[in-house]
């Protein structure tokens, strides 16, 4: 398992955020707060307030996996 703080600022960014997390078999989640969701899920990402810090929970053992995705979703994280 690994975390990060996650960013997604507008509608274009969520949009790309799915479809890169999306060609991934293991799982993700988003949590803020006390809330946690599917981040392969569009609708469940736009019921969460992005307003507040965000963190993406990757399910993964693969370090090399893991780094894969972070470099896809380096425009996200930080």
């Amino acid at each position: 398992m690994y975390q990060t703080p996650i960013r997604l600022e507008s509608v274009e960014q969520i949009k790309k955020f799915v479809n890169t997390v999306a060609v991934y078999d293991c799982d993700f989640d988003l949590e803020s707060g006390r809330y946690v969701i599917d981040a392969k899920s569009i609708m469940g990402i736009f019921s969460l307030d992005l307003s507040h810090p965000t963190s993406l929970i990757i399910h993964s053992n693969d370090e090399e996996e893991i780094a894969k995705i972070r470099e896809d979703l380096a425009e996200f994280i930080g």
